[in-house]
């Protein structure tokens, strides 16, 4: 069995679902273009796929959705990353858009 995603005609993810190929390609489930195959383990594709995610069909990779807008796109991943690095020393810290950097946890 193998994780397949439904893509939509923006190639936003729609569905995730497990199965054969032979089932994605009997066009039980639509149109069998839709549906890209996903791994689990991240072996292609860079990313597993999740509703809400886009697939970009020239990195050919799943692409999490964008939760800040002042994050950047990891070309080697596929992943937003902070445009702040995240701070070391033990405390715990969240994203803070409205200042773009990191806020302590209190």
């Amino acid at each position: 069995m193998s994780h397949f995603a439904k893509i939509d005609s923006n190639n936003i993810v729609e569905d995730v679902i497990v199965a054969e190929r032979d089932f994605i390609n009997s066009g039980a489930v639509g149109d069998e273009f839709l549906w890209i195959q996903t791994s689990y383990n991240r072996s292609f594709r860079k990313n597993y796929a999740s509703v809400g995610d886009t697939y970009d069909k020239t990195r050919d990779a799943f692409i999490p959705f964008k939760q800040y807008a002042s994050w950047i796109l990891d070309e080697d991943t596929c992943t937003w990353t902070p445009p702040v690095v995240y701070p070391a020393g033990g405390v715990v810290y969240d994203w803070d858009e409205s200042v773009t950097n990191w806020v302590e946890v209190t």
